[in-house]
């Protein structure tokens, strides 16, 4: 239980022998002068407890989508690997995604969240888009050397959707059906080739009914998702995924999981762009149903390395990028065979988990959540 404050505190009630004391005829009761308080400085507010169950689904994704990474060097020829692959690229971003919606439920343009929307996902874009493209030109000679932040490199292309999804939580907000209208998004731009990669549009349009989604979520939606019942329904739903996954390995594209190509660059017609969307929009909602079901609801040993995911996100890109600009999965070729993959995997889910961890958190907070004050109004800034 919380306890209040001392200044809400409620006052003493007048003594009961002080008000039975006999008073001159013709006189009426007044209320005694209350006591003067001494002035007391204020206390500050508690701060907001962090919800464990979130902070779960946020690490647990976290290492899924850092697993799936580093599978791509060396999934080819593996049908199995393959299939792990497409399963965990069907749902990891989608809900990490929903999750990001969610919160993004309270972003109404006002100067704080404007001020936390630019020093949390702007300046972390600019400083790591950056930061991409100069360990691209020094680590792989024989990569383009420019440095552009309207083409969104590996996996900055996030920072710019959520700064992109969240400026715009207001219309969706006003809207009276916000998905269908999403999703429609989401199908026109399958369809169109000519969009260009200019802040990875193709990404930021066809994720956007996952973050329509998760602005639209209520805490009853997440209590229904964690029912009994729906747990025993997710152990036979991903069996079957890995079940049509493994079949599909070798017919399938991969460029639909990743969901930043038109239908027409992927040489498919362009009537499959609409069918496509709308499919693997549904099957990654029942897998990310299914993913939440699991996660656990209690505090586990991980539940803190869940406010640093956006460190183990953008810093594991280094690791998965550098093994390959140093040629480990051509020169270790026996990393592809079952126990490499197992071994890749480990690396990892152990590599994203420290660099979740606390002190790699404090170290980045000047770039990852930079105290900017300076560059806001004053009004702004004390808000």
């Amino acid at each position: 239980m919380f306890h209040a404050p001392n200044e809400f505190q409620r006052a003493p009630l007048p003594s009961a022998t002080r008000e039975s004391e006999p008073r001159p005829r013709g006189t009426t009761a007044t209320a005694a002068p209350p006591a003067p308080v001494a002035n007391k400085p204020p206390t500050a507010a508690p701060a907001k407890q962090r919800d464990a169950y979130f902070d779960n689904v946020k690490y647990l994704a976290i290492v899924l989508v850092a697993v799936a990474h580093s599978w791509e060097p060396v999934m080819d020829g593996s049908r199995t690997a393959r299939a792990l692959y497409m399963v965990a690229y069907t749902f990891h971003m989608p809900a990490f995604v929903i999750v990001s919606g969610y919160f993004s439920r309270s972003f109404d343009m006002s100067a704080a969240k404007v001020k936390r929307l630019i020093t949390g996902v702007a300046v972390p874009y600019v400083v790591f888009e950056t930061a991409y493209s100069l360990f691209k030109r020094y680590a792989d000679d024989s990569a383009d050397g420019s440095v552009s932040l309207l083409d969104p490199w590996y996996l900055t292309w996030f920072l710019i959707a959520l700064f992109v999804w969240r400026i715009t939580t207001p219309l969706w907000q006003a809207l009276r059906h916000p998905l269908p209208v999403a999703l429609l998004i989401a199908v026109l731009a399958s369809l169109c080739p000519t969009i260009g990669d200019d802040l990875d549009l193709q990404r930021v349009l066809q994720f956007l009914p996952f973050f329509v989604l998760g602005l639209r979520l209520r805490p009853e939606h997440f209590q229904l998702v964690r029912r009994r019942e729906v747990r025993m329904l997710a152990l036979p739903l991903f069996a079957g995924a890995l079940a049509f996954a493994y079949w599909a390995a070798p017919r399938m594209q991969l460029g639909w999981f990743y969901r930043s190509s038109s239908a027409q660059e992927l040489g498919a017609p362009w009537w499959s762009g609409a069918v496509m969307t709308l499919a693997m929009f549904g099957c990654a909602l029942l897998l990310t149903i299914g993913f939440l079901a699991w996660v656990p609801r209690r505090h586990m040993w991980f539940t803190v390395l869940g406010a640093g995911t956006i460190c183990g996100y953008l810093l594991h890109g280094f690791l998965i990028k550098g093994a390959g600009y140093a040629e480990v999965f051509d020169v270790y070729d026996w990393l592809a065979a079952p126990v490499g993959l197992v071994l890749v995997s480990l690396v990892a889910a152990v590599a994203v988990t420290l660099m979740c961890t606390p002190p790699v958190r404090r170290a980045l907070r000047p770039v990852t959540e930079p105290d900017m004050d300076w560059a806001f109004r004053r009004g702004s800034a004390r808000l």
